[in-house]
C-alpha cells in the first residue's frame, strides 16, 4: 500500500466534501468522527471509511498534541540555517540522519539561497542553547552556523491553508 499522495493525479480526486474534512480535522484533530460527519455534511460511516482514504493516500500524516514548551521547560526556541563545507549528496545525508537523532531538533529543512539546511530546535536555557550551538557547529562536514533567537511566536500553525467552503 502507497501512503505517498501522488501530487499530480489524487489532488484532482478531492471533492468538497474532502476537503472539508480536511479542513476541520486541521482546526480540530481530536473531534469526534459524528460531529465531523455532521460538519462534512455527510453521515459517520462514510465519513469515517472517507478519513481512512485519506490517511492511506497520505493527505492525513497523523494526529498529534499542540504543547507548550515553556510550561514543560523548554524556555528557548530559535532556528539555525547550516552551511555545509560540501553538497554531495552523502553529506546532506549524513547531516540529516545526525540532526534526526537530537530531540531538540523539531524541524529540519534543506534550504537554498543563504545555506543548506534550515532547524528549528528548542532549548531548556541558554547554556543548553550555547552547548547544541557547538554540538552543531563541531559537527562533521558544517562549514557555517547562524542562529538566529525567537523572542515570540505571534503565530503558528499547521497543515496549510485550504478554503472555507459553504454550509
Amino acid at each position: 500500500m502507497n501512503h505517498m499522495p501522488q501530487r499530480d493525479t489524487e489532488n484532482s480526486v478531492l471533492d468538497d466534501i474532502d476537503r472539508r474534512i480536511l479542513l476541520e480535522l486541521q482546526t480540530d484533530g481530536r473531534m469526534t468522527n459524528v460531529e465531523l460527519a455532521r460538519r462534512a455534511g455527510i453521515s459517520p460511516p462514510p465519513c469515517l471509511r472517507r478519513v481512512r482514504r485519506l490517511e492511506e493516500a497520505g493527505y492525513i500524516q497523523g494526529y498529534h498534541a499542540q504543547t507548550d514548551g515553556q510550561k514543560l521547560g523548554w524556555q528557548i526556541a530559535f532556528f539555525v540555517i547550516v552551511g555545509l563545507e560540501s553538497q554531495k549528496q552523502s553529506i546532506l545525508n549524513e547531516f540529516e540522519a545526525l540532526v534526526a537523532g537530537w530531540p531538540e531538533v523539531r524541524e529540519c529543512h534543506m534550504i537554498r539561497g543563504g545555506g543548506d539546511f534550515l532547524l528549528k530546535l528548542v532549548a531548556r536555557d541558554a547554556a543548553h542553547e550555547n552547548q547544541l550551538t557547538a554540538k552543531l557547529t563541531a559537527a562533521a562536514h558544517v562549514a557555517k552556523v547562524q542562529t538566529l533567537q525567537t523572542i515570540r511566536t505571534s503565530r503558528s500553525l499547521s497543515g496549510v491553508p485550504m478554503e472555507r467552503l459553504n454550509g
